[in-house]
C-alpha cells in the first residue's frame, strides 16, 4: 500500500488553476483600471488647461429685495478677456436676475463682488459659467 502509484482525487486539495486563473485576471484588471484612470485624468486636465476664463462663486448676500450681491474669483490666462454669467433665482427656481459681467483686466486672479438687479426677491444665486473671448 504505497503511495508513489496513487493519484489523489482532483480538486478536492485546492484548486491550484482556479487560483493561477483568478490571478491573471486580477493583474489584468487592475492594468485595465489603471489605464482607465491616466485617460480620465488625461482629459480632464486637457478640459481644464483648454480653458482661458474659469471661475467661481465664493458666496453670496441678499442684499436687498431687489438686489443680489454675488462673489466672484475669476482666473484667466495673461491677456485673456472674457465674461461670466451669473444668475439670481426665486424660491419657486424661476430665473429673477441676470447679469453678465467682463473681465479684460491684466491680473490673472480677479476678487470681485457683483450685483444682480432682480425682478422680485431672491433666494439663490447661481454661476451659470465663464467664457473667453
Amino acid at each position: 500500500m504505497g503511495v508513489t502509484g496513487e493519484r489523489l482525487p482532483e480538486g478536492r486539495y485546492g484548486r491550484a488553476a482556479e487560483a493561477r486563473a483568478d490571478r491573471g485576471l486580477k493583474i489584468a484588471g487592475a492594468v485595465l483600471g489603471a489605464g482607465l484612470l491616466a485617460l480620465i485624468s488625461w482629459f480632464g486636465y486637457d478640459y481644464i488647461a483648454g480653458q482661458k476664463v474659469s471661475g467661481e462663486m465664493i458666496k453670496f448676500d441678499i442684499a436687498a429685495a431687489d438686489r443680489v450681491d454675488v462673489h466672484l474669483e475669476v482666473r484667466k490666462a495673461d491677456g485673456a478677456k472674457g465674461y461670466c454669467t451669473v444668475r439670481a433665482l426665486a424660491e419657486s427656481g424661476a430665473e429673477v436676475g441676470r447679469k453678465e459681467v467682463r473681465f479684460d483686466q491684466a491680473a490673472a486672479r480677479i476678487d470681485e463682488v457683483v450685483a444682480v438687479r432682480t425682478t422680485e426677491r431672491a433666494t439663490a444665486a447661481q454661476l451659470l459659467g465663464c467664457t473667453a473671448d
